[in-house]
């Protein structure tokens, strides 16, 4: 027995995921279903599955996973896109409007030109600098820590947007081999439940270079939330200011902290939309 699916593949800065609204197509096992349309050459190739809902809490709801299958609690690219997809779609007529997500309720706020989203900000909260379920150290806390792996010795600081990341500043990002580090810093004791990695290089202006390794997607093309904790732990080292642009391979994104929050602004983009079967069987 096959399901149909129809399904809008979405990307910011090159982070991109299936997008499909469970009001119209329920998913049982979203899961096993990202694995299967994350492959690039059997299925429709992305870092992941976004699941649209209802909810009772705020306008809409999000679930995400990974290409590996596993659930993330958050994803500020994804958010940026929710909110282009409902608005452009006729979800909704709002241009401020609420997101339900694992780590949070999240503020969203569209700039529409000519009934087009070209820019979205997220509220992303107020940033945490430890975590005792996310960090293996008696307070919760990684400050510059020096984390062995068999790729060299590196120093992380570990803050949470609602997901966890270990933040890793360098000297020359071009040097960094981020398949062979983030891998194993992913993985690493300090964190039982695993990390997103960023590799962050301060460039001129206050602003940052960042590549990143995503928990259970690995190298991507950028991550809203790595790039609000390297803002973030930038702020607090005295790197950058409240405000700073983060330059990713796929893309950038202006970061601002207000009052504690972090606010995060940049692009959301519809690549293609189409349908899919899938064999309950598969």
């Amino acid at each position: 027995m096959t399901q149909r699916i129809e399904f809008t593949k979405m990307e910011g800065l090159g982070n991109d995921y299936i997008y499909v609204d469970t009001n119209r197509f329920p998913i049982a096992s979203p899961n096993r279903l990202s694995t299967i349309l994350s492959r690039c050459h059997t299925g429709v190739g992305s870092d992941g599955l976004v699941l649209i809902g209802s909810s009772d809490k705020a306008d809409f709801s999000m679930r995400i996973f990974n290409a590996d299958g596993s659930e993330a609690l958050m994803c500020g690219n994804a958010s940026r896109c929710i909110g282009k997809y409902v608005f452009e779609k006729g979800l909704t007529h709002k241009q401020e409007l609420t997101l339900e997500t694992l780590s949070g309720i999240k503020t969203i706020h569209l700039e529409v030109e000519n009934l087009q989203v070209v820019n979205v900000t997220v509220n992303m909260g107020i940033p945490q600098l430890f975590d005792t379920e996310m960090v293996a150290t008696d307070d919760g806390t990684l400050d510059n820590v020096t984390i062995d792996t068999p790729c060299g010795d590196f120093r992380a600081t570990f803050v949470s947007m609602g997901n966890p990341h270990a933040v890793i500043f360098v000297d020359d990002i071009s040097s960094i081999d981020i398949d062979c580090i983030g891998k194993h810093i992913e993985c690493h004791p300090f964190f039982p439940k695993r990390t997103n990695v960023e590799f962050v290089q301060p460039i001129k202006d206050g602003n940052l270079r960042m590549r990143v390794w995503e928990r259970g997607s690995g190298a991507t093309q950028a991550c809203g939330t790595g790039a609000c904790a390297a803002a973030v732990a930038s702020h607090i080292t005295g790197r950058s200011g409240c405000e700073t642009t983060v330059h990713m391979d796929g893309g950038k994104l202006h970061i601002k902290i207000n009052k504690g929050e972090v606010l995060m602004k940049g692009p959301a983009k519809t690549v293609f939309e189409g349908v899919i079967e899938i064999n309950e069987n598969e």
